[in-house]
């Protein structure tokens, strides 16, 4: 397998530090609101990455954390009137249920910050005594230029970056370019603990070190993200963590590509700031997750009606395939004949074309395309019928395929049709037997109203669902 290193700008063969073990860190939501989807992006390309790496035989230990201490759940707190712990709480349980309606599995371990802080004051105290970290009335600040490295995975340079450094208000580092490890606290109600520089609470960037050092190890095999945290949290990941274990943070950087809404970048001031909860109102998750893996991840996507919808459009041609395949199971003959047992050795091609495309730094979209490929040899080879082996045999590839991208994964949407859905059907197959023909197209119609498209074949009524 081959990834795109952002370490070192090209793409490597991907060689893991232990054949039994792949080790991965991604950084999680803060967890003040339900996410939006550009955070969506990162949960579910990584979690593909997680997937493929599992299909071809791998055993992943696979970390996500949850940033629980932030400014933002403080002052979210502050509004709704209850405490810090309490918001994060509600939206750790929101995280969940959203990620899971895009079929992103839970992750090895979910570290919160809050249970572990004595590790995280431990490593900045070790930063302190190593020379890299220094205290100034109660923060705690990192000093950017004793790391010689700082910049190399960034591009950028000590120069340049000192040209557009500040120092704020408030803020007592001794260099424009340092960065908080820890914060004194300000207020009475603001969340805190006890450290040997007073109360406080860690800065955001020194969670990740602390967290993928824990549940990792010290060098790990892939760090990733969004491209937006390059710089700086993974610049000063690097420089905490590097300076902390004299050894590699990671081997391999992972960033996707920004999202933009209609052309337009996100924002709430421009009102195209969207949740994915708000987007499941209209669209059901593995439209969004199809969605998510219909460009290469690397490069930037624009998200719009048109192209929701279009998503939805190629959802809906796979779980047609499955349903067709699933009809021909319960309606088919019985033995593959030789024409068949061919036929399905010549769609294993498609197997490899889907490997190969996976291989060449996670291109979901090629692989999708491949997908596609099959579902329509697998259409040519079933246009008039076929066995109930053949058509299991097709099924299982393509459940194979589609399982690696977590689409197809929802049975309510990929076939099991309610109870009043079946009994419309079955209703007017009967009404079709009596020739009460008026009352079979009124069903028609309504089925059609409910997205649902029925074909008559000789193996019996074909339901489509739109």
């Amino acid at each position: 397998m081959k990834i795109y290193n952002t370490l070192t700008r090209k793409k490597e063969d991907f060689v893991p530090i232990d054949e039994n073990e792949i080790r991965i860190y991604v950084c999680g939501p803060t967890v003040y609101n339900f996410f939006h989807i550009g955070n969506a992006r990162p949960f579910v390309v990584f979690d593909t990455l997680r997937k493929y790496l599992e299909y071809r035989g791998k055993n992943v230990k696979f970390v996500q954390n949850f940033t629980d201490v932030d400014d933002k759940i403080i002052n979210k707190a502050r509004e709704e009137g209850v405490s810090a712990g309490e918001i994060s709480e509600k939206y750790i349980e929101e995280y969940f249920r959203d990620a899971q309606a895009l079929n992103v599995k839970k992750a090895t371990v979910h570290p919160r910050v809050t249970e572990n802080m004595n590790e995280i004051i431990a490593f900045v105290q070790d930063l302190i005594d190593k020379g890299y970290a220094y205290e100034a009335e109660g923060d705690v600040y990192y000093s950017t230029r004793k790391f010689a490295e700082y910049g190399k995975l960034s591009g950028q340079n000590i120069e340049d970056l000192e040209s557009g450094a500040r120092i704020e208000v408030g803020e007592k580092k001794q260099d424009p370019l340092d960065f908080a490890l820890w914060k004194a606290r300000k207020t009475d109600d603001e969340i805190a603990w006890e450290s040997p520089w007073g109360m406080g609470r860690p800065g955001w960037h020194i969670e990740c070190s602390v967290m993928s050092t824990k549940y990792l190890g010290e060098t790990i095999d892939i760090h990733a993200g969004g491209q937006d945290l390059t710089f700086p949290h993974h610049e000063n990941e690097i420089a905490q963590t590097e300076a902390h274990s004299g050894k590699p943070f990671a081997n391999y950087w992972m960033h996707n590509g920004y999202i933009t809404i209609d052309n337009e970048k996100m924002s709430k001031s421009k009102g195209n700031f969207f949740t994915v909860r708000d987007i499941l109102q209209n669209y059901d998750g593995e439209v969004m997750r199809f969605f998510l893996l219909s460009g290469h991840y690397r490069s930037p996507i624009n998200f719009s009606r048109e192209l929701m919808e279009q998503a939805k459009n190629g959802l809906a041609r796979m779980r047609n395939a499955k349903l067709h395949l699933e009809h021909l199971i319960s309606t088919g003959s019985e033995g593959m004949t030789e024409r068949e047992t061919a036929a399905f050795a010549e769609l294993g091609k498609y197997r490899d074309k889907f490997i190969e495309c996976m291989e060449d730094d996670l291109n979901t979209a090629d692989a999708i395309s491949a997908v596609f490929e099959l579902i329509r040899d697998i259409n040519t080879d079933t246009k008039d019928g076929g066995s109930k082996e053949f058509a299991e045999k097709c099924l299982g590839l393509l459940d194979e395929l589609t399982a690696v991208l977590g689409l197809l994964r929802n049975d309510d949407s990929a076939g099991e049709l309610d109870d009043e859905i079946r009994k419309l059907v079955d209703e007017r197959q009967e009404a079709r037997k009596a020739k009460n023909f008026a009352r079979a197209d009124e069903i028609r119609d309504l089925l059609a109203a409910k997205g649902i498209t029925l074909k008559d074949t000789p193996q019996g009524v074909q339901i489509i669902r739109e």
